[in-house]
């Protein structure tokens, strides 16, 4: 035996001990309670689905998940927060779309999204909607875009703050369509609503939960949904891309990621945990009530997912000469 031949010999040896401690945490995972946290303020549509999976974690898994309400900057702050949290299973995040749009339109980006986390599932996804206010006159998108460009000051949209994507899903239509339109961030879904009631924005690209019922009251005109498909709360209302806006196709989804280098084992398990609860009959319910489906799927599925969206909304971001600071 030479002396290069030993060594190679050791490797797998030694490999397979580093890597029984891994083996072993994982099969024992968890052994206590696990932190879920959620980048935004209590009881709002993304804290509700968030409690609902908790909830069911915490029965596949045998111990608690507790969310832990982080909000601030836009989820910047709780996003953050998990980043430099231990890898090792016990403190996820909870995150929705806009955890990749504030990134791209950020000058200096709080987090990177690639190397600071972990993906472990989506467990949902959904349109905005398009409404109106009733003095623009509007039943139609191209109406709304004719509608813009009569006034040299055109027409306002509301968001929920900016970097949001409610606020991103506007600039995009904005770019698309030539629509002359002029954007005003609130601070949340609530003011944003409460000023588009009273008209003194015009347009909000917002999630079905928060504007529902001014819809089903004729309070505003529900011009069309953002996905790719129509929905099944509103199925006689277009789509924007058939709306005339060819390849306009925007959702807002749920997610659950890891702070990186989370062993794989404890990725996989979480995973399967995850997917069996998206699947289930509880969670399509209440993923429905959001006017939302469910899904299911790898966690390199969901990475490609992350990757292809934040290159999207860099884009986006860029063509608008977006630079936000939180």
């Amino acid at each position: 035996m030479t002396s290069t031949t030993f060594p190679r010999l050791l490797a797998p040896i030694a490999a397979a001990l580093l890597a029984m401690p891994v083996a072993a945490m994982a099969q024992n995972y968890p052994t206590r309670a696990i932190t879920l946290v959620v980048p935004y303020a209590a009881g709002g549509g993304t804290d509700n689905v968030a409690r609902g999976l908790a909830k069911g974690m915490s029965e596949k898994l045998g111990q608690p998940v507790v969310v832990d309400n982080r909000g601030g900057g836009g989820g910047v702050i709780g996003s953050k927060l998990v980043a430099k949290a231990d890898p090792d299973g016990y403190t996820l995040l909870f995150v929705s779309s806009s955890f990749v749009t504030h990134v791209a339109t950020e000058e200096k980006p709080s987090y990177d999204v690639a190397k600071d986390f972990a993906p472990i599932a989506m467990i949902g996804t959904a349109p905005l909607i398009l409404v109106s206010h009733k003095s623009v006159g509007a039943k139609t998108v191209p109406q709304l875009v004719a509608a813009s460009k009569k006034s040299p000051q055109g027409i306002n949209f509301a968001s929920s703050g900016p970097g949001t994507v409610l606020h991103l899903a506007g600039e995009l239509f904005k770019q698309r369509t030539g629509a002359n339109m002029t954007h005003v961030a609130y601070k949340g879904s609530g003011p944003a609503t409460a000023d588009l009631l009273a008209g003194r924005t015009q347009i909000f690209f917002t999630t079905i939960p928060a504007m529902a019922q001014h819809v089903k009251t004729g309070a505003v005109d529900l011009l069309a949904v953002t996905g790719s498909e129509r929905s099944s709360l509103f199925p006689n209302v277009p789509t924007i891309a058939e709306s005339g806006v060819p390849n306009y196709s925007i959702t807002t989804w749920w997610g659950v990621l890891a702070p990186a280098n989370t062993p794989a084992p404890i990725v996989a398990k979480l995973n399967k945990a995850i997917n069996e609860l998206g699947a289930s009959e509880s969670m399509k319910a209440r993923l429905a009530s959001e006017g939302a489906a469910s899904f299911t799927g790898t966690p390199a599925a969901f990475g490609a997912k992350l990757a292809s969206e934040l290159t999207l909304w860099k884009e986006v971001a860029k063509a608008s000469n977006l630079k936000e600071t939180y």
